[in-house]
């Protein structure tokens, strides 16, 4: 967003940068045809800003967001976080580190929820608290006040969210996302199934974890979401998900 004034606020320390990403797919039931998915992209995400991806569907943004998160590997470029105490580089990063770095850095919100079967939908929220050594009263309250906040009814509180409709579960994943607070959060189309309310919702948690000083990533193809969260766009261009010339602000995009 914008300020008042017009001018981009000053940036704040950076919590990632990405360098040369490239991206390809190997498909085997095609005769190991290699598929480019990814080339060359480079970006900075400050901390307490919003970065969003903006480029049409199956360009790319949503295999980005799966890389940060360890779920692809990288191959080539790098990606580093950024911390008081120095620098953690992904791409070298071995598979049994993920585990903490997603319990304590990085939160992601898909999507679709995935979780275990026949697990309440309070506890599926609370789970990254747990995690951490919280306080189970705390953890649960803490719980119910998101879920609460996102109008999910109490009464389904108790209930394994498998059976929910696509908005409820939606709504339980993004309160199990920002439940941790973590330091960067991925966010991909947290509103795409909500009505008009929940959006407001989900806008004003993403404003708060700004103000706390998260650093996010996101996809939102509600134009109106995008304007009223996005601090800078990063378009992608042509086939190959490649990042355009600049990142800019949202309204200079639309200029």
């Amino acid at each position: 967003m914008l300020s008042e004034t017009g001018v981009s606020p000053k940036p704040s320390l950076p919590r990632l940068t990405v360098d040369g990403l490239h991206k390809q797919f190997l498909l085997h039931g095609q005769g190991g045809l290699e598929i480019d998915v990814m080339r060359d992209l480079s970006l900075t995400l400050h901390a307490g800003e919003c970065l969003v991806l903006a480029g049409r569907s199956g360009i790319g943004k949503s295999t980005l967001l799966k890389m940060l998160y360890g779920d692809y590997r990288i191959d080539q470029g790098w990606i580093r976080l950024h911390f008081d105490d120095g620098e953690l580089d992904l791409e070298t990063l071995p598979a049994y580190a993920w585990h903490g770095l997603r319990r304590d850095v990085i939160g992601y919100v898909s999507q679709f929820l995935r979780v275990v079967p026949r697990v309440a939908a309070v506890d599926v929220v609370m789970e990254p608290l747990l995690a951490r050594g919280a306080d189970e009263n705390e953890a649960r309250q803490r719980a119910e006040t998101l879920l609460a906040r996102l109008n999910l009814p109490e009464r389904l509180w108790r209930l394994p969210p498998g059976t929910f409709s696509g908005g409820e579960q939606q709504r339980v994943n993004i309160a199990r996302g920002f439940i941790g607070e973590h330091p960067l959060l991925l966010l991909d189309e947290p509103t795409a199934s909500l009505d008009a309310a929940n959006r407001d919702v989900v806008i004003a948690l993403i404003h708060e974890a700004k103000a706390r000083g998260t650093a996010m990533l996101g996809i939102f193809h509600d134009e109106d979401v995008r304007e009223r969260v996005a601090d800078r766009l990063l378009p992608l261009d042509g086939s190959l998900g490649s990042p355009a010339a600049t990142s800019q602000s949202f309204r200079e995009s639309l200029s």
